[in-house]
């Protein structure tokens, strides 16, 4: 299932996750395409969050999304001579006619595929788009508990001008649904324009995983080499992690189970 930014989300998406994202996990991934010598993609490169700083640091990156209105702010930024680097495409059946040395699907990319099949499929391209050596990264939240049983209500986790003397506000709730390991999220925008407040919402499931399911959905794909750390500084997974950083390697010779 695709779940598309609105067009006011696409909007303010660089004003509300400079802020409350960038400090969490840009520099590990920056880092990681200043690493790798031959090509890159990233899967959800939404608005350019991350993706403008590969290109300024002569990452040789492309940059896929299923989100049109996403992509129309990151061509507005992007030169013109880098506009073929960008396209509309989903991680389950995405292509191209080259492969890549390095993969990324930041900021919880898989937790938009519902089902273990859709899953599956995503993890085997991305698996089929690598060289031989070839690493494919993302990451996923640590479930809270607190979170799966009471959901969230009306918490604002942004509140300030996206303009001179223009007011946005970000509201989210979440209702979790513990059967379907979804929790789904109600987002709603209100912001200052026209001499009046304006109002946008926004529904999206997001599917929540846990470590040993994680490893035995990339044990089922053609993936046979991986390890998962806690943080965005490599450290370990233990009792405080919040993040499962999935590091998956494509070899010679695929993992094919049934």
């Amino acid at each position: 299932m695709k779940h598309m930014y609105p067009r006011n989300f696409a909007r303010f998406y660089d004003i509300i996750y400079h802020r409350v994202r960038d400090r969490a996990d840009s520099e590990y991934f920056r880092n990681l395409a200043r690493q790798t010598n031959g090509k890159v993609l990233e899967i959800g490169v939404g608005t350019g969050r991350l993706f403008m700083n590969a290109i300024k640091d002569g990452a040789d990156i492309y940059g896929i999304d299923i989100s049109q209105s996403m992509l129309d702010i990151l061509y507005g930024k992007l030169d013109r001579k880098y506009h073929h680097r960008i396209s509309l495409q989903s991680i389950v059946d995405f292509s191209f006619d080259f492969k890549f040395d390095l993969v990324i699907a930041p900021f919880r990319v898989i937790m938009h595929l519902m089902d273990k099949e859709e899953q599956i499929k995503a993890l085997n391209n991305v698996y089929q788009h690598l060289n031989s050596g070839g690493s494919f990264v993302f990451d996923v939240f640590v479930p809270d508990p607190g979170i799966l049983k009471n959901g969230i209500c009306k918490q604002t986790d942004f509140d300030d001008e996206y303009e001179p003397g223009k007011k946005l506000r970000r509201i989210v709730t979440s209702i979790p649904d513990l059967v379907n390991q979804v929790i789904n999220v109600l987002f709603r925008l209100e912001w200052e324009e026209d001499d009046r407040t304006k109002i946008e919402e926004w529904k999206v499931p997001l599917r929540f995983f846990f470590r040993y399911e994680l490893e035995h959905l990339i044990e089922r794909s053609y993936f046979d080499e991986y390890r998962i750390i806690g943080d965005y500084e490599g450290k370990p997974l233990d009792k405080d992690s919040k993040e499962f950083i999935i590091i998956c390697k494509r070899t010679d010779i695929p993992n094919i189970n049934p």
